[in-house]
């Protein structure tokens, strides 16, 4: 079998959304500060970040609607500052499971979406092409934007915009039941030139509306090179406790 790595690296200065605290990582003990008897030595490390900055999933706490998170939750009421008493990163059990990729950008004929591109209803079902989505799957969309990780000001699409799925395409996946969404972009959103993340309709659809998880910042350049539709998903956050996010390690396995 072959296990395809869906996350993205993560190091300083990595491009991530201006609304969340940027990762941090410093050596804060050295081999040599402390020696022990014998010669032996440890290094140990400090990380300070937000729960949704490289490769993340959303809790369903992370968006609310009039003041209300999924299934009709009043936010108020179970946040703190300890974080949610309900629908904290902490109740989504690890997902194994039948993974699909759509890869939009090979519909359009493109390793990468335009900046700014609205991937409608349309292109999922092109995408899916004969493969059917079974209610529990999980749903990549590829739109090649990975391959532009290493750009900064590109990938974050503060000027022109990133491509990503339209509200019309968010109810699409929604009306399959499907258990879990991801996608190669910050904001699992389609982003146009200059908006920024000041409206998220898309999250309200899948997190508020259906209660569907949503895994961002994915690596899929590599699965959709190997031209792999369908996959064993393997998704698993770290159990943090009220979190509205965890980092995540999402692997495709295919035989």
């Amino acid at each position: 079998m072959k296990v395809f790595d869906l996350a993205q690296p993560m190091r300083k200065g990595m491009p991530q959304s201006p609304n969340h605290p940027a990762y941090t990582h410093s050596l804060v003990r050295r081999h040599g500060d402390t020696v022990r008897a014998g010669g032996g030595s440890a290094a140990n490390d400090l990380l300070v970040m937000g729960t949704h900055v490289g490769t993340h999933v959303d809790a369903l706490a992370h968006v609310s609607q009039d003041g209300l998170l999924h299934g009709g939750v009043v936010a108020a009421d179970v946040q703190s500052d300890a974080g949610f008493a309900r629908l904290g990163i902490d109740e989504f059990p690890p997902f194994v499971g039948r993974g699909v990729l759509l890869d939009v950008a090979r519909v359009h004929g493109v390793e990468v979406l335009p900046p700014g591109y609205e991937v409608t209803a349309e292109d999922l079902s092109a995408a899916s092409g004969d493969l059917t989505i079974n209610p529990g799957d999980a749903v990549l969309i590829g739109t090649g934007w990975s391959r532009h990780f290493h750009n900064g000001q590109t990938f974050s699409g503060t000027r022109d915009g990133v491509p990503g799925p339209g509200e019309d395409a968010a109810r699409w996946l929604v009306e399959r039941e499907i258990a879990v969404t991801g996608a190669e972009t910050i904001a699992y959103e389609h982003i146009a030139p200059g908006a920024g993340h000041a409206s998220l309709p898309v999250h309200r659809i899948l997190l508020v509306g259906a209660g569907i998880n949503i895994v961002e910042t994915m690596l899929l350049s590599e699965l959709a090179d190997a031209g792999v539709t369908e996959f064993q998903f393997i998704l698993a956050p770290l159990k943090l406790v009220g979190a509205t996010g965890s980092p995540v390690r999402p692997l495709a396995v295919v035989p």
